[in-house]
């Protein structure tokens, strides 16, 4: 079995196939789809999809860097309640990007830190987007005692040691199955595999050869057969690996 431990699949683009392409991922082997919230909008519509198949989608609760406007305060009042109403496997999908803006960093570390209180607050994980920001973003967790993982993960050596070396996790991705990604895979063979899990950040980033397509959970396999030729073992070994991992850090 595998799990897809990040996958927007109530993204609007899966609205005229959406619980077909959930039943895609299962009968590929993709069992297990865990789902980020990005804002109030996107709140219900991941709830009910949950709710359409409990036995396979599980969700998360926060508020995305990208989503961080001047109202962040009053969004992050509204959103936090949810925790007292749902099970909620983590704290997600929260963090920095620098990629998109800059002018609102501060803004977008306060909401950072203040949903880290959250998971420390409620013993969660969380599900850290980083683009662009990972260094800082571990210069900001300085010696906090969070468990997470950093989603899509393409940072350097040293980035990756740093992460392990909190006890926190990287999610890997259709990115590594980039040719012009050969950086991440020579990290990824040296990197301890007790701290790797799988995800597709469906509807983006499909891996090849789907590059440039929609994204569903189906194409993880892709992901798995990637990272099987890094580690140099079988993609049944990387699927046994990684939804161990998963299980681990997110209480499945």
């Amino acid at each position: 079995m595998l799990i897809d431990t990040h996958t927007h699949l109530f993204s609007n683009q899966f609205d005229t196939d959406r619980h077909a392409m959930v039943q895609r991922a299962i009968d590929a082997g993709v069992e297990l789809l865990l789902l980020p919230n990005i804002d109030l909008e996107s709140v219900g519509p991941m709830h009910q999809l949950e709710d359409a198949f409990p036995q396979n989608c599980r969700s998360m609760m926060g508020l995305h860097p990208g989503s961080v406007e001047h109202d962040w305060q009053e969004v992050l009042e509204q959103l936090q309640p949810w925790f007292g109403q749902r099970n909620y496997v983590a704290v997600g999908e929260i963090g920095i990007d620098l990629f998109w803006r800059q002018d609102n960093l501060p803004e977008q570390q306060q909401a950072f830190l203040q949903q880290i209180g959250w998971a420390l607050e409620l013993d969660l994980p969380v599900v850290i987007h980083s683009r662009e920001s990972c260094s800082l973003i571990l210069d900001l967790l300085g010696d906090m005692d969070v468990k997470g993982v950093f989603h899509c993960f393409t940072g350097s050596q040293e980035e990756a040691d740093r992460i392990i070396a909190r006890g926190m996790y990287v999610g890997i991705g259709g990115v590594i199955t980039y040719k012009a990604n050969q950086a991440i895979r020579e990290v990824l063979k040296s990197i301890d595999r007790s701290r790797v899990l799988l995800e597709t950040d469906s509807p983006y980033l499909a891996p090849i050869p789907h590059r440039g397509k929609r994204n569903e959970s189906a194409y993880m396999q892709h992901v798995a057969d990637t990272l099987a030729d890094c580690w140099g073992i079988s993609a049944q070994e990387v699927a046994q690996i990684t939804t161990a991992n998963a299980h681990k850090l997110f209480a499945l």
